[in-house]
């Protein structure tokens, strides 16, 4: 059997039950026990809603990730991609057209495979525990978005990465590692003026003691701040959070959940933990590993773009750059599951170090705990994961973590 097929499809099945045999694990770790730390802002039935709701959605991210695991087997194990090549060859475009047709019927194929799931997860799963605030409006209407801005940038990006590999030779790897780059840079600033106002309303955040308190926070730290917005995060979900933009003048986003659910000292709290993420060069560092991987990735990629042995894994009668790029990155698929692992892991790091800065910025251990604390039970958060999930999925450490991590700071 070819070699190339036997990596990507143990790559495939190993990936998947590990994650299969962590999300098991994870709802066996679930216990009726109410954790110490939590008896003073969970009665027992809401603890009891926030095991349901882990169940749930575990379940859930089991049965998704179990059919398209099987339909991506299948895809291969039949040679789909290569009648996908054999129908788009048929326009006669020219390499980088006929490779963004390719990568556009597999975007396509692939939402409307995701769609049923989407729906289900917002307005059954979501709902029924009371998240969800989207319409089927809304929900039309961010796909709508999304396929414009995927048609845009991906034409853009991919297009481009085409054009290099099809004329620019031994260097073309190069070439699209700079593109990569120059993307990752503009990413941030892009997403703030363009992609987020799309989706959502921002709106200043009102003169009151909220805006003095956080004004005054950034000002005693040194954090240069360009303004304080409020999302209108309600408008799909009643889940909370607080987002940080920017490099030089920094942008805070606050979700209107947030603000309605959580006190001033939570609330600055949360931003004292954010600003931490920048004291400590987290953003930089993430920017530099995401530029140094993608340069990596590029140069391995050259040299296997036109490995037929990579193509018959796939049944594929011609060689091509587009097919190419999607086959490679099945075959580095094991790659990434190590470095993902990692990474969670060096977030996770990151988190207690932000944790640790807003508590000391602060001079109060206290408003982060609660504020973790109230997140979790507005949230509904899994209290005790399985330490598997959480060694291969949580960017975050366990909020039980954090707070007794914050605890022994006091």
């Amino acid at each position: 059997m070819n070699i190339y097929l036997i990596i990507i499809l143990i790559a495939i099945i190993v990936d998947f039950m590990l994650h299969a045999l962590a999300e098991y694990l994870n709802i066996k770790a679930l216990t009726t026990d109410l954790p110490e730390e939590f008896r003073d802002c969970y009665d027992q039935d809401k603890y009891a809603k926030s095991q349901e709701y882990t169940k749930a959605q575990t379940r859930f991210d089991l049965f998704s990730s179990s059919f398209n695991t099987i339909l991506i087997l299948i895809i291969i194990l039949l040679g789909g991609f290569n009648y996908l090549d054999i129908f788009v060859r048929g326009f006669n475009l020219n390499p980088v057209l006929t490779g963004l047709t390719f990568f556009g019927i597999l975007f396509v194929l692939q939402d409307i495979v995701s769609i049923p799931f989407s729906l289900y997860n917002n307005f059954v799963l979501e709902q029924r525990f009371g998240f969800n605030k989207m319409t089927l409006k809304t929900f039309v209407t961010d796909k709508i978005k999304t396929y414009l801005l995927s048609i845009i940038i991906g034409s853009i990006l991919a297009g481009g990465i085409l054009f290099f590999f099809e004329k620019t030779g031994q260097y073309a790897w190069l070439y699209a590692w700079l593109t990569i780059t120059f993307f990752i840079i503009i990413a941030q600033p892009f997403f703030n003026t363009v992609i987020a106002p799309m989706f959502n309303k921002f709106i200043p955040l009102e003169k009151g003691e909220l805006k003095e308190a956080i004004s005054a926070y950034a000002k005693k730290v040194g954090f240069s701040l360009k303004d304080i917005s409020v999302m209108d995060g309600s408008k799909r979900s009643t889940h909370s959070n607080a987002y940080f933009s920017g490099f030089l003048k920094k942008r805070i986003a606050l979700f209107d959940t947030l603000i309605k659910t959580h006190s001033k000292e939570e609330i600055v709290a949360v931003i004292a933990h954010e600003t931490g993420h920048y004291k400590k060069h987290h953003i930089i560092k993430g920017m530099i590993v995401a530029i140094l991987h993608s340069g990596i990735m590029f140069y391995l990629l050259s040299l296997f773009i036109n490995n037929r042995g990579l193509f018959d894994a796939f049944k594929m009668q011609h060689i091509s750059i587009y097919g190419g790029l999607v086959f490679f990155g099945l075959l580095y698929s094991p790659i990434e599951i190590i470095l993902a692992i990692f990474m969670n892991a060096w977030s996770r790091k990151h988190e207690y170090e932000a944790d640790n800065f807003a508590a000391k910025t602060t001079g109060d251990t206290r408003p982060m705990i609660v504020a973790l604390k109230n997140l979790s039970v507005s949230n509904l958060g899994n209290l005790t994961p399985h330490p598997l999930n959480v060694f291969l999925n949580y960017s975050h450490p366990p909020v039980l973590e954090r707070i007794r991590a914050l605890e022994k700071t006091a």
